[in-house]
């Protein structure tokens, strides 16, 4: 009986088709399944046929419906693997088809697939024009190098006759994905011996031949990162039922090496740019550490409700809703953890309020003691400082490094400043309330006197967490190997939080990867998108150092993104409602489509707007149900942990992003001045990358200074 596997380059199609043509789909690969080997060559009804003049006289395809063919790569070696690769209009089929060249990679042993025509024809045109350039791309590599790293003799004859990287992005979608990535790393400054271990080395099976193999079901099997081998009719049904959701647990053999090492000697770091997998490599990280024991708990966490809701839904996907696995994790945020704590320990908890209201009590401190700094002030002082490095008295405040606060304070000043800080307490108790910073301050002491809760505590989303909260963490479990696994993105840190690892207790030192490739966004997207940070410098997740996008690419490309300012907020809004029209009319799901705002205020004129069009909204405040209907509505801080299709940011304008009222002057405090601005730019980078395919930023009046120059 012949055997079914589904390249990646079906998956990221499947999701795009019509209904009747998924139905056409699973109708096919059901009827492939059920059938012998001579049957499915002898078939009338699947008409399995050959691709005339392919590159590859492996292609075959099969009839999906009257006007839609599957392309097949099937077995000329006696075995029974075919690959279902594609899924295409009749005559698309044929022509993609008899481009693409299937092959197995001489260093990572991985099925890849190039456009070996395009790339013939292309080659000669830039190889005419590198005779007269100064210098070549890879002129520091040779060619026994290149091949070492997987790079094959038509991929080097292109690769030698590139002379920058602009030209290595205009042959990007023709080359075969491993050797891609190898040159895209070359070209972004790492060494050879870099490129073998962070890309080469963690594609390559362990078990891999001494020598490469072109035998299908081989190169399959190692290709098991990218293409998924279906056992069963039941498998088949509900991996075709489901796609885009199992593909959210999908893991990348850079992320299989960091979530599944059998141990580590203490914290781990992971980081990346948004796409890259973090979450994906924390989620497998619990599974392989519930493998390690029996009665292991574990505890994984990050910032808000509607993070910690997602990952409660994926950790159910990755562990087939296993009760008994699933019961030995606590999927919740580091708030509510540190509350439970508290309240394990004390009948009556004060409740805690938001940053609005602490605003409002500042402000009462001001007025009432008359100080001579403003609510925003002592906001931060209070949040960066004291509780920062927990601070209980006025003499250990005296003493205190204030690295970061850009404004100098003397005894006298720290005096008044303190005073404030009793009188903001003292109000907070006498309303029975208090933050969620200090229930984290004591739960960390709480937790510090008693025998540590978890076995492992695994963390998401790193970037946002202020040292309150990583002493809960620090404290609910003891250090030792594979103590805590973090990951995070210091490029998408939204909210002002400032954090030295090490002095914590947390050091990652040894044990810290990056991850490069994004797999959600398409480079156009990306490309983008990271121009809004590049005139800025990002500190590194641990608080040492610096953090870089540096070659962080993807490997998917489409569609610029449609930057465009109106004259009126009515013209901005009108053109959001018609390019809604124009995705659902391309045949994006209402869900697969997400609008969103610095404020509710824009979301309530766009809402009404897209209902008085006949288009269903949802607006999303936290967790939205699976299965509800309607173009998504959010705010920039809402979107984090999200992703769509296609993403309009709306009323990126000068005065709203950055919203003035959130900047600290610059007379008042030159660093926090900076670290408000950042945050801002941060956010909107956070928004920009929940796009997977197109994104739309719009503005009216005056666009924000934070966008690129237009090309």
């Amino acid at each position: 009986m012949p055997r079914l596997a589904f390249a990646q380059s079906f998956w990221d199609g499947y999701d795009t088709l019509e209904k009747p043509v998924r139905a056409g789909v699973r109708k096919a690969m059901a009827k492939f399944q059920a059938m012998s080997a001579a049957e499915l060559n002898a078939d009338k009804g699947l008409h399995l046929e050959s691709v005339q003049n392919a590159r590859d006289p492996r292609m075959r395809t099969i009839r999906i419906t009257d006007f839609w063919r599957g392309v097949v790569l099937a077995p000329d070696d006696g075995s029974d693997m075919f690959l279902l690769v594609n899924v295409l209009p009749h005559d698309d089929a044929y022509t993609w088809a008899a481009k693409r060249l299937y092959s197995a990679n001489s260093a990572t042993r991985a099925l890849e697939v190039r456009n070996a025509v395009a790339l013939d024809e292309l080659t000669p045109l830039y190889e005419t024009a590198a005779r007269t350039a100064p210098r070549l791309l890879f002129a520091d590599v040779s060619d026994g190098t290149l091949r070492e790293l997987g790079i094959d003799d038509q991929v080097l004859r292109a690769a030698r006759s590139l002379v920058d990287k602009a030209q290595l992005e205009a042959f990007s979608t023709l080359l075969p994905e491993d050797q891609l990535e190898v040159l895209q790393y070359l070209a972004e400054g790492f060494s050879p011996e870099e490129v073998y271990r962070d890309v080469v080395a963690v594609r390559r099976p362990a078990d891999a031949p001494a020598e490469p193999v072109e035998d299908l079901a081989t190169v399959i099997t190692n290709t098991s990162a990218r293409i998924r081998l279906v056992t069963g009719p039941r498998e088949l049904e509900e991996m075709l039922a489901k796609p885009f959701a199992a593909w959210r647990v999908f893991l990348h053999p850079s992320q299989r090496r960091v979530a599944y090492r059998t141990s580590y000697g203490g914290p781990v770091q992971v980081t990346g740019g948004p796409g890259t997998g973090k979450t994906v490599a924390a989620l497998h990280r619990v599974k392989h550490l519930l493998g390690r024991s029996e009665d292991g708990r574990i505890l994984l966490t990050t910032y808000t409700n509607a993070l910690a809701a997602g990952l409660r839904e994926m950790l159910g996907l990755l562990l087939d809703e296993d009760e008994k696995l699933l019961a030995r994790v606590d999927v919740t945020t580091i708030d509510a953890c540190a509350n439970g704590v508290v309240r394990a320990h004390s009948a009556a908890v004060p409740k805690p309020i938001g940053d609005r209201e602490q605003r409002q009590l500042w402000e009462k401190v001001v007025r009432q003691l008359d100080l001579p700094f403003t609510a925003q002030f002592l906001a931060q002082e209070y949040r960066h400082v004291v509780l920062g490095q927990n601070l209980r008295d006025l003499d250990a405040y005296l003493g205190a490094s204030r690295r970061g606060r850009g404004t100098g304070l003397g005894p006298a000043r720290r005096r008044e400043v303190w005073s404030g800080v009793e009188r903001f307490e003292q109000m907070l108790r006498e309303r029975g309330e208090t933050t969620h910073l200090r229930i984290c301050g004591r739960a960390a002491e709480l937790l510090a006197d008693a025998p540590a809760p978890y076995a492992h505590v695994v963390v998401d989303e790193a970037q946002d967490l202020h040292p309150a909260q990583w002493r809960v963490l620090r404290a609910a479990v003891s250090p030792s190997p594979d103590d805590l696994f973090v990951t995070g993105d210091p490029h998408q840190r939204i909210y002002d939080s400032r954090v030295s690892l090490g002095s914590l207790g947390i050091a990652t030192v040894g044990r810290s990867f990056r991850l490069r490739v994004n797999y959600r966004s398409t480079e156009e997207i990306l490309a983008w998108s990271a121009r809004l940070l590049a005139p800025v410098t990002i500190d590194a997740l641990e608080g040492e150092g610096t953090d870089s996008l540096a070659g962080y690419h993807s490997l998917l490309h489409g569609s610029r993104p449609r930057v465009r300012g109106y004259a009126t907020r009515q013209e901005e809004t009108d053109a959001l409602v018609e390019r809604i029209r124009v995705l659902l009319a391309e045949g994006l799901a209402p869900h697969e489509i997400g609008v969103c705002a610095r404020f509710n205020l824009a979301l309530d004129t766009a809402e009404e707007k897209l209902k008085a069009a006949s288009i269903p909204v949802l607006r999303v405040k936290g967790q939205v149900a699976q299965g509800s209907e309607g173009v998504r509505l959010a705010t920039m801080h809402a979107m984090k942990g999200l992703e769509f299709r296609a993403v309009s940011v709306l009323g990126v304008a000068e005065g709203t992003v950055p919203f003035a009222r959130e900047i600290t002057p610059r007379e008042a405090d030159p660093l926090q001045h900076d670290a408000d601005l950042l945050r801002e730019r941060c956010l909107l980078f956070v928004a920009c990358t929940r796009a997977r395919e197109t994104l739309s930023v719009t503005w009216s009046g005056t666009a924000s200074p934070f966008l690129p120059p237009v090309a």
